[in-house]
């Protein structure tokens, strides 16, 4: 008969049997699914640090998943012109993309979307498998937040125009997509990053960015109605204003009837997927399990 600390011991014995079996199973189940890279692009004021939570999630739900977070134009740095981010950024993924055989996968929040779908856009040769668009302004932003009146306090949504459409506005970041639904013929004209990513602007390379985007296999558009930045919060599912601020959704907007960049194409082939969820803040979207588990999850496969 096993005396009382034999008893435990074997108990201790049999507790670390089973924990270096599931850690084995987990190594195997990585080694076996063989989960694609996963990189995650920064919104404006960002850095790596914001997305602890969501790398815990990623590490938890696909263990061995090698994720990339990189510290480039952080902080205040984020406010510099889109298409130098898009090309820093571009530099430093391009080598995790050569990497990875069976491609990568997109997690881009909020202003971070934008930079995804420039990178997206003009690299023909990228293997993004899915492009999770998280809380971003894809079809613009036009709204009184506090970011704007931290940025710019002596203006209004209602006359950010005045220097968002000149060559020193489009020196700042949220001034390539802010887009003014009554002065549309200047956003047309004066926006150097969006327009042209709508192709909304006569623009040459349409046809070949448009092949790139495509080679994306899924697109994931997350967004909600307390967001409380991004405005209106449907510009996060290419939702927008007309000119009377009432919101024209993704599916009758011109941009996607048109098929200007992919949008009709890829909801054709059932490879474009909106999730929705009410009651989350725009800073809390990468922070919160359940936006995770009901809209990211799945894709990252």
């Amino acid at each position: 008969m096993k005396g009382p600390s034999s008893a435990v011991s074997s108990r201790r014995k049999s507790g670390a049997t089973r924990l270096l079996w599931s850690l084995f199973g987990a190594c195997l189940v990585a080694a076996v699914i063989g989960y694609k890279p996963v990189v995650i692009v920064h919104g404006l004021f960002d850095s790596s640090g914001e997305f602890v939570e969501l790398l815990r999630f990623i590490n938890q739900s696909h263990p061995g998943t090698n994720v990339s977070v990189f510290d480039l134009f952080d902080r205040s740095s984020s406010l510099q012109p889109l298409w130098k981010q898009v090309e820093g950024f571009k530099a430093a993924i391009y080598p995790v993309m050569q990497n990875a055989a069976d491609g990568v996968h997109f997690i881009c929040y909020s202003q971070g979307g934008l930079i995804c779908r420039g990178i997206l856009s003009t690299l023909p040769d990228h293997n993004v498998h899915s492009f999770i668009s998280l809380s971003s302004p894809q079809a613009g932003q036009y709204g009184d937040t506090d970011y704007l009146k931290y940025l710019f306090p002596q203006f209004m949504k209602s006359n950010l125009f005045h220097f968002c459409y000149t060559s020193v506005g489009q020196r700042i970041s949220i001034c390539n997509f802010w887009k003014d639904p009554h002065h549309m013929d200047m956003y047309v004209n004066g926006s150097d990053y969006l327009a042209l990513l709508n192709s909304e602007r006569p623009n040459p390379n349409s046809t070949v960015w448009k092949k790139n985007f495509l080679r994306i296999k899924k697109l994931v558009l997350i967004g909600g109605p307390d967001d409380g930045v991004i405005t209106p919060w449907q510009s996060s599912q290419f939702g927008f204003y007309n000119d009377n601020e009432t919101v024209v959704e993704i599916k009758d907007q011109d941009l996607y009837l048109r098929d200007v960049f992919g949008l009709k194409t890829l909801n054709a082939r059932g490879d474009l997927f909106l999730c929705s969820m009410a009651g989350v803040e725009h800073i809390n979207w990468h922070s919160n399990y359940t936006v995770f588990n009901t809209c990211i999850e799945k894709w990252l496969v």
